[in-house]
């Protein structure tokens, strides 16, 4: 399985230039600098393994429009994983409310799909943004979900807006849309929110 999903990210990266890939290793890095520096100690670690992972979600998908089921598992798992352990007191509870937010989160964007689809008769959204919704449900709290999903949206209509405004494509209704590039990295600016908030 882990093999499949290097046959899926590895070659995003390597069609990309030297620059590219600086970047995106500065990325990882200061990903890893703000888990810590927000969340020190073992949350932080688990902070950072969510921040690498959905950053290889987003470089994945802006190359080829997938999230790799692989990524999506691994960041349901760590997730739990994280529940599990900050949690040890009462670890059955926490693990089934965060089960809870990861069902209803995925059958929330399930339901869009669908009705996007029976409106305009073609897929507005992704299975893997569905499973990626899902992920993000077992990572945030009630509160952080629509924080997340909000940035994602308007970092996703800023970016296509600005696109258009330049000249460089042009923007219609058909226009295929990467929304896993904006929702893995709102997921883990959600989570850093989160962090944040819980040392207030």
């Amino acid at each position: 399985m882990f093999a499949r999903s290097l046959d899926k990210i590895v070659p995003a990266f390597a069609a990309q230039g030297l620059r590219a890939r600086l970047a995106f290793g500065g990325l990882g890095v200061a990903v890893i600098a703000a888990s810590f520096a927000l969340a020190p100690g073992v949350r932080g670690a688990f902070g950072a393994g969510l921040g690498l992972l959905m950053l290889a979600i987003a470089a994945v998908d802006a190359r080829r429009f997938i999230i790799p089921n692989e990524l999506v598992a691994a960041a349901l798992a760590l997730g739990l994983l994280s529940v599990a352990l900050q949690d040890a007191e009462a670890v059955l509870p926490a693990l089934a409310l965060a089960a809870l937010r990861a069902v209803v989160l995925g059958l929330l964007f399930l339901a869009l799909r669908e009705l996007y689809w029976r409106w305009r008769g073609r897929d507005g959204l992704g299975l893997g943004d569905v499973k990626l919704a899902a992920a993000a449900g077992v990572w945030l709290d009630w509160p952080s979900i629509p924080v997340a999903i909000e940035i994602a949206a308007v970092a996703a209509l800023a970016v296509y807006a600005t696109i258009h405004l330049l000249g460089r494509r042009r923007v219609h209704a058909a226009t295929r849309l990467p929304f896993g590039l904006f929702l893995a990295p709102a997921i883990w600016l959600a989570w850093l929110l989160q962090a944040w908030l819980d040392t207030l």
